[in-house]
Protein backbone atom coordinates (compact mmCIF):
# COMPACT_ATOMS: atom_id res chain seq x y z
CA UNK A 1 0.00 0.00 0.00
CA UNK A 2 2.83 2.30 1.21
CA UNK A 3 4.09 1.52 -2.66
CA UNK A 4 1.11 2.11 -4.66
CA UNK A 5 0.71 5.56 -2.10
CA UNK A 6 4.07 7.13 -3.45
CA UNK A 7 3.14 6.52 -7.31
CA UNK A 8 -0.02 8.10 -6.85
CA UNK A 9 1.60 11.10 -5.26
CA UNK A 10 4.42 10.90 -7.80
CA UNK A 11 1.71 11.60 -10.49
CA UNK A 12 -0.23 13.91 -8.97
CA UNK A 13 2.67 15.72 -8.61
CA UNK A 14 3.48 15.09 -12.27
CA UNK A 15 0.02 16.43 -13.04
CA UNK A 16 0.34 19.79 -10.93
CA UNK A 17 3.89 20.52 -13.25
CA UNK A 18 1.54 20.12 -16.31
CA UNK A 19 -1.59 21.88 -15.50
CA UNK A 20 0.60 24.69 -15.00
CA UNK A 21 1.91 24.19 -18.68
CA UNK A 22 -1.56 24.34 -19.93
CA UNK A 23 -2.46 27.36 -17.58
CA UNK A 24 0.13 28.87 -19.58
CA UNK A 25 -1.04 28.32 -23.18
CA UNK A 26 -4.64 29.87 -21.89
CA UNK A 27 -3.22 32.99 -20.72
CA UNK A 28 -1.17 33.39 -24.43
CA UNK A 29 1.89 31.32 -24.46
CA UNK A 30 3.03 28.69 -26.71
CA UNK A 31 3.84 25.55 -25.61
CA UNK A 32 7.54 26.31 -25.87
CA UNK A 33 7.41 29.60 -23.76
CA UNK A 34 5.44 27.33 -21.23
CA UNK A 35 7.58 24.69 -20.66
CA UNK A 36 10.51 27.18 -20.68
CA UNK A 37 8.46 29.00 -17.53
CA UNK A 38 7.77 25.79 -15.91
CA UNK A 39 11.69 24.76 -15.88
CA UNK A 40 12.37 27.92 -14.31
CA UNK A 41 10.06 27.96 -11.28
CA UNK A 42 11.03 25.94 -7.92
CA UNK A 43 8.47 23.25 -7.19
CA UNK A 44 7.59 22.17 -3.91
CA UNK A 45 9.18 18.85 -2.47
CA UNK A 46 12.43 19.24 -5.16
CA UNK A 47 14.67 20.21 -2.46
CA UNK A 48 15.57 23.53 -4.20
CA UNK A 49 15.96 21.61 -7.43
CA UNK A 50 14.67 22.91 -10.87
CA UNK A 51 12.99 20.09 -12.70
CA UNK A 52 14.53 20.06 -16.70
CA UNK A 53 12.41 21.48 -19.34
CA UNK A 54 12.69 18.08 -21.20
CA UNK A 55 11.13 16.25 -18.65
CA UNK A 56 8.23 18.84 -18.38
CA UNK A 57 8.09 18.10 -21.97
CA UNK A 58 7.99 14.56 -21.56
CA UNK A 59 5.56 14.63 -18.86
CA UNK A 60 2.99 16.56 -20.90
CA UNK A 61 2.85 14.36 -23.87
CA UNK A 62 2.60 11.36 -21.78
CA UNK A 63 -0.15 13.13 -20.28
CA UNK A 64 -1.66 14.20 -23.70
CA UNK A 65 -1.81 10.53 -25.03
CA UNK A 66 -2.85 8.45 -21.98
CA UNK A 67 -4.36 10.71 -19.79
CA UNK A 68 -3.42 10.91 -15.80
CA UNK A 69 -2.11 7.19 -16.46
CA UNK A 70 0.31 8.23 -18.88
CA UNK A 71 1.74 10.10 -15.66
CA UNK A 72 1.75 7.54 -13.54
CA UNK A 73 5.32 5.02 -12.95
CA UNK A 74 5.10 1.29 -14.44
CA UNK A 75 7.01 -1.59 -12.79
CA UNK A 76 9.50 -3.40 -15.11
CA UNK A 77 7.80 -6.88 -16.07
CA UNK A 78 11.08 -8.50 -15.31
CA UNK A 79 11.59 -6.71 -12.06
CA UNK A 80 13.05 -9.06 -9.53
CA UNK A 81 14.61 -11.59 -11.92
CA UNK A 82 18.02 -11.61 -13.57
CA UNK A 83 18.28 -11.07 -17.39
CA UNK A 84 20.61 -13.27 -19.33
CA UNK A 85 21.80 -14.88 -15.56
CA UNK A 86 21.65 -18.22 -14.96
CA UNK A 87 20.78 -19.68 -11.74
CA UNK A 88 24.64 -21.60 -11.85
CA UNK A 89 25.86 -17.96 -12.58
CA UNK A 90 23.93 -16.63 -9.82
CA UNK A 91 25.27 -18.95 -7.38
CA UNK A 92 29.02 -19.13 -8.62
CA UNK A 93 28.73 -15.21 -8.49
CA UNK A 94 27.21 -15.77 -4.69
CA UNK A 95 30.46 -17.93 -3.85
CA UNK A 96 32.93 -15.59 -5.81
CA UNK A 97 31.59 -12.59 -3.61
CA UNK A 98 31.85 -14.21 -0.27
CA UNK A 99 35.14 -16.69 -0.19
CA UNK A 100 36.91 -13.42 -1.90
CA UNK A 101 35.31 -10.38 -0.19
CA UNK A 102 38.51 -8.16 -1.90
CA UNK A 103 37.93 -9.25 -5.36
CA UNK A 104 36.48 -6.50 -7.81
CA UNK A 105 33.12 -7.03 -9.94
CA UNK A 106 34.94 -6.57 -13.11
CA UNK A 107 37.25 -9.93 -12.04
CA UNK A 108 33.97 -11.59 -11.06
CA UNK A 109 32.42 -11.02 -14.04
CA UNK A 110 35.08 -12.51 -16.15
CA UNK A 111 35.77 -15.60 -13.87
CA UNK A 112 32.24 -16.55 -14.38
CA UNK A 113 32.49 -16.12 -18.37
CA UNK A 114 35.29 -18.10 -18.59
CA UNK A 115 33.78 -20.81 -16.49
CA UNK A 116 30.28 -20.89 -18.28
CA UNK A 117 29.29 -23.67 -20.62
CA UNK A 118 29.48 -23.96 -24.28
CA UNK A 119 26.93 -22.72 -26.14
CA UNK A 120 25.41 -20.61 -23.34
CA UNK A 121 24.78 -17.05 -23.47
CA UNK A 122 27.59 -14.84 -22.54
CA UNK A 123 25.81 -12.59 -19.41
CA UNK A 124 25.99 -9.14 -19.63
CA UNK A 125 28.41 -7.28 -16.89
CA UNK A 126 25.67 -5.04 -15.98
CA UNK A 127 23.57 -8.03 -15.16
CA UNK A 128 26.50 -9.80 -12.98
CA UNK A 129 26.62 -5.78 -11.28
CA UNK A 130 23.19 -5.28 -10.63
CA UNK A 131 22.85 -9.13 -8.97
CA UNK A 132 25.75 -8.24 -6.57
CA UNK A 133 24.11 -5.01 -5.42
CA UNK A 134 20.91 -6.34 -5.05
CA UNK A 135 21.85 -9.00 -2.76
CA UNK A 136 24.51 -6.67 -0.83
CA UNK A 137 27.30 -8.26 -2.32
CA UNK A 138 29.23 -4.88 -3.49
CA UNK A 139 32.84 -4.63 -3.15
CA UNK A 140 31.78 -1.57 -0.71
CA UNK A 141 29.48 -4.10 0.90
CA UNK A 142 32.38 -6.84 0.63
CA UNK A 143 35.12 -4.62 1.86
CA UNK A 144 32.82 -3.02 5.11
CA UNK A 145 32.19 -7.14 6.18
CA UNK A 146 36.10 -7.55 5.61
CA UNK A 147 36.95 -5.08 7.99
CA UNK A 148 34.54 -5.97 10.54
CA UNK A 149 35.88 -9.66 10.65
CA UNK A 150 39.01 -8.36 11.01
CA UNK A 151 38.66 -5.54 13.44
CA UNK A 152 36.79 -8.03 15.28
CA UNK A 153 39.61 -10.52 15.30
CA UNK A 154 41.70 -7.84 16.21
CA UNK A 155 39.62 -6.66 19.51
CA UNK A 156 39.12 -10.28 20.33
CA UNK A 157 43.61 -10.95 20.35
CA UNK A 158 43.56 -6.87 22.28
CA UNK A 159 40.78 -8.36 25.28
CA UNK A 160 42.92 -11.68 25.47
CA UNK A 161 46.08 -9.92 25.85
CA UNK A 162 44.64 -7.74 28.09
CA UNK A 163 43.19 -10.36 30.19
CA UNK A 164 46.45 -12.38 29.96
CA UNK A 165 48.78 -9.43 31.30
CA UNK A 166 46.25 -8.27 34.08
CA UNK A 167 45.91 -12.39 35.33
CA UNK A 168 50.31 -11.63 35.23
CA UNK A 169 50.53 -8.61 37.42
CA UNK A 170 47.77 -9.80 39.69
CA UNK A 171 49.75 -13.17 40.40
CA UNK A 172 46.44 -15.13 39.17
CA UNK A 173 48.55 -17.35 36.79
CA UNK A 174 50.75 -19.92 38.17
CA UNK A 175 54.66 -19.60 37.94
CA UNK A 176 54.70 -23.33 37.00
CA UNK A 177 51.91 -22.58 34.34
CA UNK A 178 54.01 -19.02 33.21
CA UNK A 179 57.07 -21.47 33.15
CA UNK A 180 55.33 -23.95 31.04
CA UNK A 181 53.96 -20.70 28.42
CA UNK A 182 57.42 -19.07 28.54
CA UNK A 183 59.60 -21.66 28.00
CA UNK A 184 60.87 -21.45 24.42
CA UNK A 185 61.79 -17.79 25.63
CA UNK A 186 63.01 -17.78 28.80
CA UNK A 187 64.33 -20.48 31.11
CA UNK A 188 62.00 -21.67 33.83
CA UNK A 189 63.52 -20.79 36.99
CA UNK A 190 63.91 -17.27 35.95
CA UNK A 191 59.94 -17.11 35.29
CA UNK A 192 59.19 -18.84 38.37
CA UNK A 193 61.54 -15.69 40.29
CA UNK A 194 59.97 -13.25 37.79
CA UNK A 195 56.35 -14.18 38.48
CA UNK A 196 56.72 -13.83 42.49
CA UNK A 197 58.92 -10.81 41.77
CA UNK A 198 55.42 -9.38 40.07
CA UNK A 199 53.47 -10.23 43.00
CA UNK A 200 55.48 -9.30 46.12
CA UNK A 201 58.80 -7.33 44.98
CA UNK A 202 58.19 -3.48 45.07
CA UNK A 203 56.52 -1.26 42.16
CA UNK A 204 59.80 -0.57 40.14
CA UNK A 205 61.33 -3.99 40.38
CA UNK A 206 57.60 -5.64 40.01
CA UNK A 207 57.56 -3.59 36.62
CA UNK A 208 60.74 -4.60 35.75
CA UNK A 209 59.67 -8.29 35.71
CA UNK A 210 56.31 -7.86 34.05
CA UNK A 211 57.81 -6.12 31.23
CA UNK A 212 60.27 -9.36 30.68
CA UNK A 213 57.69 -11.59 31.48
CA UNK A 214 55.16 -10.08 28.61
CA UNK A 215 58.47 -9.22 26.15
CA UNK A 216 58.94 -13.52 26.70
CA UNK A 217 54.97 -13.90 25.74
CA UNK A 218 55.55 -12.28 22.47
CA UNK A 219 53.16 -8.90 23.28
CA UNK A 220 54.87 -6.03 21.19
CA UNK A 221 56.49 -3.38 22.86
CA UNK A 222 53.85 -0.51 22.40
CA UNK A 223 51.42 -2.62 24.28
CA UNK A 224 53.54 -2.97 27.35
CA UNK A 225 54.30 0.42 27.84
CA UNK A 226 50.58 1.10 27.63
CA UNK A 227 49.85 -1.03 29.81
CA UNK A 228 52.70 0.09 32.63
CA UNK A 229 53.18 3.89 32.01
CA UNK A 230 56.53 3.69 30.92
CA UNK A 231 58.92 5.78 28.49
CA UNK A 232 59.89 4.26 24.79
CA UNK A 233 63.22 2.49 25.33
CA UNK A 234 61.92 1.01 29.18
CA UNK A 235 61.07 -2.30 27.27
CA UNK A 236 63.86 -2.80 25.31
CA UNK A 237 66.76 -1.29 28.45
CA UNK A 238 65.12 -3.86 30.37
CA UNK A 239 65.22 -6.62 27.76
CA UNK A 240 68.89 -5.64 26.72
CA UNK A 241 70.38 -5.38 30.85
CA UNK A 242 68.65 -9.12 31.01
CA UNK A 243 70.56 -10.64 28.12
CA UNK A 244 73.85 -8.73 29.53
CA UNK A 245 73.91 -8.93 33.19
CA UNK A 246 70.77 -12.12 33.68
CA UNK A 247 68.25 -11.39 36.06
CA UNK A 248 69.73 -10.38 39.07
CA UNK A 249 69.87 -6.21 38.20
CA UNK A 250 66.35 -6.85 37.22
CA UNK A 251 64.23 -7.88 40.50
CA UNK A 252 66.84 -6.79 43.09
CA UNK A 253 69.24 -3.58 43.55
CA UNK A 254 72.67 -5.15 44.17
CA UNK A 255 73.62 -2.05 46.27
CA UNK A 256 70.86 -3.16 48.87
CA UNK A 257 73.17 -5.90 49.71
CA UNK A 258 75.94 -4.19 50.45
CA UNK A 259 76.17 -2.06 53.92
CA UNK A 260 76.37 1.47 53.52
CA UNK A 261 79.21 3.60 55.23
CA UNK A 262 76.68 5.91 57.31
CA UNK A 263 74.92 2.88 58.85
CA UNK A 264 78.37 1.44 60.48
CA UNK A 265 79.10 1.56 63.82
CA UNK A 266 82.49 2.46 63.45
CA UNK A 267 82.07 5.62 60.90
CA UNK A 268 78.95 6.91 63.36
CA UNK A 269 81.38 7.11 66.53
CA UNK A 270 84.14 8.43 64.10
CA UNK A 271 81.99 11.54 63.09
CA UNK A 272 80.86 12.28 66.68
CA UNK A 273 83.93 11.88 68.42
CA UNK A 274 85.62 14.46 65.72
CA UNK A 275 82.38 16.38 65.68
CA UNK A 276 82.86 16.61 69.74
CA UNK A 277 86.23 17.64 69.93
CA UNK A 278 88.01 21.06 68.98
CA UNK A 279 89.10 21.52 65.31
CA UNK A 280 92.03 23.09 66.63
CA UNK A 281 92.96 19.13 68.03
CA UNK A 282 92.95 17.85 64.14
CA UNK A 283 94.95 20.74 62.81
CA UNK A 284 91.83 22.92 61.65
CA UNK A 285 92.11 26.75 61.75
CA UNK A 286 88.29 27.23 62.63
CA UNK A 287 86.04 26.90 65.63
CA UNK A 288 83.45 24.99 63.86
CA UNK A 289 83.83 22.03 62.33
CA UNK A 290 82.28 22.37 58.13
CA UNK A 291 81.51 18.60 57.21
CA UNK A 292 84.05 19.21 54.11
CA UNK A 293 86.65 19.35 57.74
CA UNK A 294 85.24 16.33 58.88
CA UNK A 295 85.20 14.45 55.98
CA UNK A 296 88.94 15.26 55.34
CA UNK A 297 89.72 13.98 59.16
CA UNK A 298 87.89 11.19 58.67
CA UNK A 299 89.80 10.11 55.18
CA UNK A 300 92.98 10.71 57.35
CA UNK A 301 91.76 8.14 60.04
CA UNK A 302 91.49 5.84 57.53
CA UNK A 303 88.04 5.81 57.15
CA UNK A 304 86.86 7.85 54.20
CA UNK A 305 82.99 9.00 53.61
CA UNK A 306 81.03 11.44 51.43
CA UNK A 307 79.98 14.06 52.59
CA UNK A 308 76.47 13.01 51.92
CA UNK A 309 77.02 10.18 54.32
CA UNK A 310 78.49 12.86 57.38
CA UNK A 311 75.05 14.60 56.41
CA UNK A 312 73.35 11.20 56.71
CA UNK A 313 75.00 10.68 60.34
CA UNK A 314 74.32 13.94 62.28
CA UNK A 315 70.84 14.71 60.99
CA UNK A 316 69.88 11.23 61.28
CA UNK A 317 70.98 11.56 65.12
CA UNK A 318 68.66 14.91 65.71
CA UNK A 319 71.39 17.40 65.26
CA UNK A 320 71.93 20.26 62.72
CA UNK A 321 75.14 22.11 62.00
CA UNK A 322 73.83 25.09 63.47
CA UNK A 323 73.03 23.81 66.73
CA UNK A 324 76.79 21.83 67.00
CA UNK A 325 78.44 25.73 67.06
CA UNK A 326 77.02 25.91 70.55
CA UNK A 327 76.48 22.14 71.78
CA UNK A 328 78.52 19.42 69.59
CA UNK A 329 81.50 21.48 69.95
CA UNK A 330 84.17 21.77 73.05
CA UNK A 331 86.89 24.22 73.19
CA UNK A 332 88.98 22.43 75.98
CA UNK A 333 92.60 21.93 75.13
CA UNK A 334 92.71 18.78 77.32
CA UNK A 335 89.47 17.53 75.86
CA UNK A 336 90.71 14.07 74.73
CA UNK A 337 92.69 13.62 77.85
CA UNK A 338 89.70 14.47 80.07
CA UNK A 339 87.88 11.85 78.66
CA UNK A 340 90.25 9.09 78.03
CA UNK A 341 90.73 9.82 81.98
CA UNK A 342 86.32 9.71 82.17
CA UNK A 343 86.22 6.30 79.86
CA UNK A 344 89.28 4.43 81.86
CA UNK A 345 87.65 5.32 85.37
CA UNK A 346 84.13 3.71 84.07
CA UNK A 347 86.12 0.50 82.19
CA UNK A 348 87.80 -0.41 85.29
CA UNK A 349 84.97 0.67 87.94
CA UNK A 350 84.74 -2.02 90.92
CA UNK A 351 81.98 -3.23 92.42
CA UNK A 352 82.87 -1.11 95.69
CA UNK A 353 82.89 1.93 93.71
CA UNK A 354 80.59 4.53 92.55
CA UNK A 355 80.72 6.97 89.41
CA UNK A 356 78.53 10.03 90.41
CA UNK A 357 77.18 12.35 87.17
CA UNK A 358 76.45 15.61 89.07
CA UNK A 359 74.34 18.87 88.08
CA UNK A 360 71.43 21.25 88.66
CA UNK A 361 67.59 21.88 86.97
CA UNK A 362 66.75 25.81 87.01
CA UNK A 363 66.06 27.54 88.51
CA UNK A 364 62.36 27.38 86.99
CA UNK A 365 59.56 29.12 87.96
CA UNK A 366 56.45 27.38 89.28
CA UNK A 367 53.64 28.38 87.11
CA UNK A 368 51.20 27.18 84.23
CA UNK A 369 53.90 25.44 81.72
CA UNK A 370 53.40 25.36 77.52
CA UNK A 371 54.11 21.49 76.06
CA UNK A 372 53.07 19.61 73.75
CA UNK A 373 49.36 17.39 74.60
CA UNK A 374 46.33 15.75 72.88
CA UNK A 375 44.15 18.23 71.51
CA UNK A 376 41.39 18.17 69.47
CA UNK A 377 41.64 19.04 65.71
CA UNK A 378 41.11 22.72 65.21
CA UNK A 379 41.96 23.26 69.04
CA UNK A 380 45.01 25.49 70.34
CA UNK A 381 45.94 25.29 73.82
CA UNK A 382 47.41 28.63 75.18
CA UNK A 383 49.38 29.63 77.94
CA UNK A 384 49.70 33.43 79.10
CA UNK A 385 53.07 34.99 78.72
CA UNK A 386 52.67 37.19 81.83
CA UNK A 387 52.16 35.11 85.03
CA UNK A 388 52.61 35.76 88.41
CA UNK A 389 55.55 33.57 89.78
CA UNK A 390 54.19 31.20 92.60
CA UNK A 391 57.89 30.74 93.37
CA UNK A 392 60.99 28.83 91.90
CA UNK A 393 63.00 25.58 92.21
CA UNK A 394 66.40 24.66 92.01
CA UNK A 395 67.05 20.92 92.03
CA UNK A 396 70.63 19.24 92.54
CA UNK A 397 71.16 15.99 91.79
CA UNK A 398 74.08 13.35 91.13
CA UNK A 399 72.93 9.88 89.30
CA UNK A 400 75.27 6.85 89.83
CA UNK A 401 75.92 5.23 86.88
CA UNK A 402 76.11 1.41 88.17
CA UNK A 403 73.11 1.27 89.90
CA UNK A 404 71.15 4.05 88.01
CA UNK A 405 69.87 5.49 91.33
CA UNK A 406 68.92 9.69 91.54
CA UNK A 407 69.63 11.08 94.57
CA UNK A 408 68.29 14.93 94.62
CA UNK A 409 67.35 17.72 96.92
CA UNK A 410 66.44 21.31 96.46
CA UNK A 411 68.87 24.46 96.40
CA UNK A 412 68.05 28.13 96.63
CA UNK A 413 71.10 29.07 94.71
CA UNK A 414 73.66 27.61 92.52
CA UNK A 415 76.66 27.79 94.27
CA UNK A 416 79.98 26.01 96.28
CA UNK A 417 77.34 25.81 99.41
CA UNK A 418 75.07 23.42 97.40
CA UNK A 419 77.98 21.28 96.05
CA UNK A 420 79.24 20.90 99.46
CA UNK A 421 75.65 19.62 100.89
CA UNK A 422 75.87 16.94 97.94
CA UNK A 423 79.02 16.06 98.61
CA UNK A 424 78.15 15.36 102.66
CA UNK A 425 75.03 13.46 101.57
CA UNK A 426 76.43 11.46 98.93
CA UNK A 427 79.65 9.97 101.91
CA UNK A 428 76.88 9.74 104.15
CA UNK A 429 74.41 7.12 101.45
CA UNK A 430 77.72 5.54 100.41
CA UNK A 431 79.58 4.83 103.53
CA UNK A 432 79.95 1.67 102.51
CA UNK A 433 81.61 1.94 99.02
CA UNK A 434 85.75 2.28 98.65
CA UNK A 435 85.52 5.29 96.30
CA UNK A 436 83.10 7.70 94.96
CA UNK A 437 84.00 9.67 91.66
CA UNK A 438 82.17 12.82 90.69
CA UNK A 439 81.34 13.81 87.21
CA UNK A 440 80.23 17.20 86.76
CA UNK A 441 80.52 20.57 83.83
CA UNK A 442 83.23 23.06 84.09
CA UNK A 443 80.86 25.63 86.25
CA UNK A 444 82.54 27.70 88.63
CA UNK A 445 81.08 26.35 91.89
CA UNK A 446 82.10 23.01 90.59
CA UNK A 447 85.65 24.00 90.19
CA UNK A 448 85.85 26.53 93.42
CA UNK A 449 89.41 26.29 95.85
CA UNK A 450 86.91 25.48 99.20
CA UNK A 451 85.03 22.37 97.05
CA UNK A 452 88.71 21.17 95.93
CA UNK A 453 90.30 21.49 99.37
CA UNK A 454 86.95 19.83 101.31
CA UNK A 455 87.90 16.70 99.21
CA UNK A 456 91.28 16.94 99.90
CA UNK A 457 90.79 16.82 103.18
CA UNK A 458 88.25 13.82 103.54
CA UNK A 459 90.80 11.90 101.56
CA UNK A 460 93.50 12.43 104.62
CA UNK A 461 93.87 9.24 106.25
CA UNK A 462 93.69 11.78 109.96
CA UNK A 463 90.78 12.36 108.92
CA UNK A 464 89.19 8.85 107.82
CA UNK A 465 89.92 7.68 111.05
CA UNK A 466 87.14 9.47 112.90
CA UNK A 467 84.86 9.77 109.66
CA UNK A 468 84.79 6.27 107.89
CA UNK A 469 83.78 7.02 104.60
CA UNK A 470 84.48 6.64 100.82
CA UNK A 471 87.50 8.18 99.10
CA UNK A 472 86.84 10.66 96.75
CA UNK A 473 87.72 11.53 93.42
CA UNK A 474 87.04 13.72 90.97
CA UNK A 475 86.67 13.29 87.09
CA UNK A 476 85.75 16.69 85.51
CA UNK A 477 83.89 17.05 81.88
CA UNK A 478 85.58 19.13 79.69
CA UNK A 479 84.22 22.67 79.71
CA UNK A 480 81.62 23.54 77.41
CA UNK A 481 80.65 19.55 77.06
CA UNK A 482 77.11 19.81 78.41
CA UNK A 483 76.38 16.97 76.04
CA UNK A 484 78.44 14.51 78.31
CA UNK A 485 76.62 14.96 81.24
CA UNK A 486 74.59 11.92 81.47
CA UNK A 487 72.27 12.84 84.36
CA UNK A 488 70.68 15.66 81.51
CA UNK A 489 69.46 13.39 80.27
CA UNK A 490 67.28 12.15 83.69
CA UNK A 491 66.54 15.61 83.97
CA UNK A 492 65.02 16.01 80.28
CA UNK A 493 63.18 13.12 81.33
CA UNK A 494 61.54 14.85 84.02
CA UNK A 495 60.49 17.95 82.86
CA UNK A 496 58.99 16.26 80.15
CA UNK A 497 57.09 14.02 82.48
CA UNK A 498 56.61 16.61 85.62
CA UNK A 499 57.14 20.44 84.52
CA UNK A 500 56.10 20.19 80.58
CA UNK A 501 52.40 21.02 81.21
CA UNK A 502 51.76 21.27 84.69
CA UNK A 503 49.86 24.12 86.58
CA UNK A 504 51.25 23.54 89.87
CA UNK A 505 49.43 25.54 92.55
CA UNK A 506 52.15 26.08 95.07
CA UNK A 507 56.04 25.02 95.02
CA UNK A 508 55.15 22.22 97.78
CA UNK A 509 53.05 20.24 95.22
CA UNK A 510 55.59 21.15 92.22
CA UNK A 511 58.57 19.48 94.78
CA UNK A 512 56.12 16.42 95.99
CA UNK A 513 55.58 15.77 91.85
CA UNK A 514 59.18 15.73 91.25
CA UNK A 515 59.81 13.53 94.48
CA UNK A 516 57.43 10.98 93.14
CA UNK A 517 59.38 11.19 90.22
CA UNK A 518 62.40 10.26 91.03
CA UNK A 519 61.34 7.90 93.57
CA UNK A 520 59.62 5.71 91.25
CA UNK A 521 62.13 6.06 88.70
CA UNK A 522 64.96 4.54 91.23
CA UNK A 523 62.37 1.93 92.81
CA UNK A 524 62.25 0.64 88.48
CA UNK A 525 65.90 0.37 88.20
CA UNK A 526 66.17 -1.71 92.08
CA UNK A 527 63.45 -4.79 91.13
CA UNK A 528 65.16 -4.17 86.96
CA UNK A 529 68.85 -3.48 87.93
CA UNK A 530 70.79 -1.92 84.53
CA UNK A 531 73.33 0.34 84.33
CA UNK A 532 72.98 3.82 83.11
CA UNK A 533 72.14 3.33 78.88
CA UNK A 534 70.57 0.94 76.72
CA UNK A 535 66.90 1.19 77.96
CA UNK A 536 65.19 4.45 78.31
CA UNK A 537 63.05 4.65 81.64
CA UNK A 538 59.81 6.51 81.76
CA UNK A 539 59.93 9.70 79.16
CA UNK A 540 63.80 9.86 79.09
CA UNK A 541 64.22 10.48 75.23
CA UNK A 542 67.46 10.01 75.23
CA UNK A 543 69.59 7.24 76.81
CA UNK A 544 71.35 7.82 80.21
CA UNK A 545 74.81 6.57 78.93
CA UNK A 546 78.26 7.91 79.09
CA UNK A 547 80.31 8.00 75.46
CA UNK A 548 82.56 11.00 73.54
CA UNK A 549 80.33 10.37 70.59
CA UNK A 550 76.49 10.60 72.45
CA UNK A 551 74.92 13.40 73.53
CA UNK A 552 72.85 13.07 76.92
CA UNK A 553 70.97 16.15 76.19
CA UNK A 554 67.97 15.46 74.31
CA UNK A 555 68.64 17.51 70.89
CA UNK A 556 64.26 18.73 70.98
CA UNK A 557 64.54 19.70 74.64
CA UNK A 558 63.40 22.81 75.37
CA UNK A 559 63.47 25.11 78.82
CA UNK A 560 59.26 26.40 78.71
CA UNK A 561 60.29 28.83 81.69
Amino acid sequence: MEQEFSVTASALARYRIVSYVELLQDDGCNLGQSLTKAAQRLWPNTKGRRIGRSTIERWWYSYARGGFGGLLRRKRCDSGSQKALSEDECSFASQLATEKPGMPVSQIYDTICCHRSAGSPRPSYAAVSRYLNTHCLSRTARNDLRLSRSRRAEQTAEQDRELWMKNVFQGKIRPAQLASELSEALPPADVERLSRCVTTGVLRYRKRAFALLCHGEGIQTQFIRKFLAVGPNYVDRIVRQYRQEGLAPIISDPRKSKQKKHEGACYNEAVFAILHSPPANHGINRATWRISDIGKVMSEQGLPISAHGIRKIIYDAGYTLRKAKVVLTSNDPDYEQKIQEIISILAELKSDEKFFSVDEFGPFAVKRQGGRSFMRRGETRTVPQHQHSKGTLIVTGALELSENQVTHFYSERKNTDEMLKLLEVLIAKYVDQSCIYLSWDAASWHLSKRLFKRVEEINRDEYRVDHPGPLVKLAPLPSCAQFLNVIESVFSGMAKAVIHNSDYQSVVECKAAIDRHFSDRNQHFKHNPKRAGGKIWGKELVPATFHHAHNCKDPHYGWPF
